[in-house]
């Protein structure tokens, strides 16, 4: 008789260590360290304003490039992500006509928050909230000894994503984040205005768990 409960007691207390260990290996929690990899969108909104007195009507156009995150989680339900990419080219319009263009880099850092960590859930929603600082570079006007200049800009930022769980390590990911970039713009020394960018970031790639 005590042979068989042995080892019934034993073989219960085994499943459920395995399924407890299995669980705590994969759920998301405290401690986390990861990056998500992707291909990532920039898509300004429609209408980015004028400058020089509303003479030219500004539209910033779309770009696709490579982006990454770095995160950590110190709460099984919060985590801070820092979004960086390559930098991102765009072509400007004025009034229509292509004559434009500038690269930028928008790192931000958000606080999230993930609604089912702690739990072994192989989907895995969170949404943030932060910071963004964006970087303009390399801006050309077509205009032969005109130069353009955009300043630095600082805003907030939203995010929404989800991670679905392969394995312990490896999650698709997919990401959005939306970005309030405004920037003074300089043409040929005299100031014309601020363009107002404001785009929607969406990320589609990879996460991988350390």
């Amino acid at each position: 008789m005590r042979k068989p409960l042995l080892s019934t007691l034993l073989a219960a207390g085994l499943a459920t260590a395995a399924f407890t260990t299995s669980t705590q290996a994969f759920a998301y929690g405290a401690g986390d360290v990861f990056t998500r990899l992707g291909v990532a969108k920039v898509a300004p909104k429609s209408d980015n304003g004028s400058l020089a007195d509303g003479a030219l009507d500004v539209d910033v156009q779309d770009d696709t490039g490579f982006a990454f995150t770095l995160g950590y989680r110190f709460h099984d339900k919060l985590g801070v992500e820092l979004l960086a990419a390559l930098p991102f080219e765009h072509d400007i319009e004025l009034n229509g006509n292509n004559v434009a263009s500038t690269k930028h880099l928008p790192p931000t850092l958000t606080l999230q928050y993930y609604p089912l960590g702690g739990t072994a859930a192989r989907v895995q929603p969170y949404v943030g909230a932060g910071i963004n600082y964006t970087r303009f570079s390399s801006e050309k006007l077509d205009i032969e000894g005109v130069d353009l200049e955009l300043d630095s800009s600082w805003g907030a930022a939203g995010q929404l994503g989800v991670d679905l769980l392969i394995n312990d390590n490896w999650a698709l990911n997919a990401a959005a984040w939306y970005l309030d970039i405004d920037t003074d713009a300089t043409v040929g020394g005299a100031d014309a205005g601020t363009v107002n960018i404001d785009p929607v970031v969406v990320m589609g790639g990879i996460s991988y768990r350390f």
